[in-house]
């Protein structure tokens, strides 16, 4: 009933009665009952129309606040039901959410922003990835190619034709554990850096040196490598116990017959190269035969690149039984060197495709 009437018409009701107008009256004409009367005056009684509305909204405010402390009241509840430390994750905040709207009876909305995420994060379950095909091509890679790096896989991949981008790679790589533990370099004090010319064309500049190892019984073996600047183009591994200076230029005629000769042999000083009879070889191929200066390794340096990378990737990771095993495991190495490994320098191209881009470019 009371809704029906405004403040100013119950404030009328109880002046009337105040001045002498008997109760019956008045609730006659109001059409309620005296017991709405007495209540009506128990509550307005002696106040004015301006004051009954300010203790409606004081009413209305003090509804309000205990509506927000007993909610404050059922939050803090919730909370302390569930924190034990403070979820960070989007994962705990997820199920954080989870136990407030099960357990506490709380609305997805209040957990979400009690817990301080997005409804559209908590909503969201990622979907699995598949890297199965990665997985499969890394594995290949490694298995083959046991001391490459990640840069070695990630060109090798896309020489391939595949397009996975160079983040979803390293993610699959580290994952699978591949990654290779490097040596950090010790610092050595300045030196005068002699300048290593750079060549334009194939057969310029040829870089030839040794390396040894040893099989398994121990006994020692000697590797032979030649090499074209220009390309980076291994043109030969030769492998034996012992490569005498005769060896060593039957191992160049035979690379000559089949693509030419150089312009220039770069070598050190160890005594195949300084002997009389290579000297005599090429004055009479007309080849300049340069020699670096002692203790100088860094005026042949495409050579020790090539060294480095033999014996990272063959020697370092295979053992040998049989010479016959380290020519067969060399003639491969020499294979996918030339024609699959990217070489930063070349522009991540292999020397093969290197020298036909070249040649075409040359025949424009």
């Amino acid at each position: 009933m009371k809704k029906k009437f405004t403040e100013s018409q119950i404030v009328s009701a109880i002046k009337k009665q105040e001045s002498g107008i008997a109760t019956k009256e008045v609730c006659r004409e109001l059409g309620i009952s005296e017991a709405t009367f007495y209540n009506w005056k128990a509550k307005y009684g002696g106040m004015e129309v301006s004051d009954v509305g300010k203790m409606r909204d004081l009413e209305k405010e003090n509804a309000e606040l205990k509506k927000m402390f007993a909610e404050m009241s059922l939050e803090n509840r919730a909370l302390k039901n569930l924190i034990e430390k403070k979820p960070l994750t989007p994962q705990e905040k997820r199920e954080a959410v989870t136990y407030l709207t099960t357990e506490e009876r709380l609305s997805n909305r209040k957990a979400c922003k009690l817990m301080g995420i997005s409804r559209t994060t908590c909503q969201y379950y990622p979907k699995q990835k598949d890297d199965s095909e990665l997985q499969d091509a890394l594995t290949w890679l490694t298995d083959k190619h046991a001391a490459i790096g990640f840069w070695q896989c990630c060109y090798r991949l896309w020489n391939k034709g595949h397009i996975w981008n160079h983040k979803r790679i390293y993610r699959v790589y580290t994952a699978m554990k591949l990654n290779i533990r490097r040596r950090a370099k010790r610092r050595l004090p300045e030196r005068v850096k002699q300048p290593l010319t750079v060549p334009t064309t194939p057969n310029q500049v040829w870089s030839i040196d040794f390396m040894s190892d040893s099989l398994a019984d121990g006994r020692k073996f000697r590797l032979l490598n030649v090499l074209d600047d220009f390309n980076r183009e291994s043109l030969a591994i030769e492998v034996d116990t012992s490569l005498p200076c005769l060896r060593v230029i039957r191992v160049l005629n035979q690379i000559i017959s089949r693509r030419g000769k150089p312009a220039n042999i770069r070598t050190d000083n160890g005594p195949e190269f300084i002997s009389h009879r290579l000297q005599e070889w090429c004055e009479e191929n007309e080849i300049v035969l340069m020699y670096i200066q002692p203790g100088r390794p860094m005026q042949n340096a495409y050579i020790e690149r090539k060294n480095g990378s033999i014996r990272r990737e063959l020697l370092n990771t295979c053992i040998f039984h049989r010479l016959s095993e380290v020519r067969a495991h060399s003639e491969s190495w020499r294979r996918d060197y030339n024609t699959e490994r990217p070489h930063k320098a070349l522009g991540y191209l292999s020397p093969v495709a290197y020298a036909e881009l070249h040649g075409k470019e040359h025949e424009k």
